[in-house]
């Protein structure tokens, strides 16, 4: 079993930066594909990022594509999302997930570990 615990969000004004953190226990992700999902008030969880365990392809949604970068760093079995040039339209709730499938490595279903969330939430 993985556990995975978000953390870094908070309220900032647009065109702002944060830094997510997705810290897991349990086990290493270092083999997992990990993702980053987003889900606003009244909508579907969304794709954001994901990064691949093998080369460390990284893939993105095209909504933030050159504003936000994913990484990881094994050693510390910890998975971030660094968000630049932050809008009000980013503002939802972030989730982090392990172990996608390599060949739907964007879908939700693909995932078998989440998260519980992280609220980013940006002003106008």
């Amino acid at each position: 079993q993985v556990q995975l615990v978000e953390s870094g969000g908070g309220l900032v004004q647009a065109g702002g930066s944060l830094r997510l953190s997705c810290a897991a226990s349990g086990r290493s992700v270092s083999s997992y594909n990990m993702g980053w999902f987003r889900q606003a008030p009244g909508q579907d969880r969304e794709f954001v990022a994901a990064i691949q365990w093998l080369g460390g392809t990284t893939f993105y949604a095209d909504s933030v594509k050159g504003r936000f970068t994913i990484s990881r760093d094994n050693a510390k079995n910890t998975v971030y999302l660094k968000m630049n040039s932050l809008k009000p339209v980013d503002t939802a709730v972030y989730y982090c997930a392990a172990d996608g499938d390599p060949r739907s490595i964007l879908k939700i279903a693909s995932y078998d570990y989440w998260g519980q969330g992280t609220q980013v939430t940006v002003s106008s």
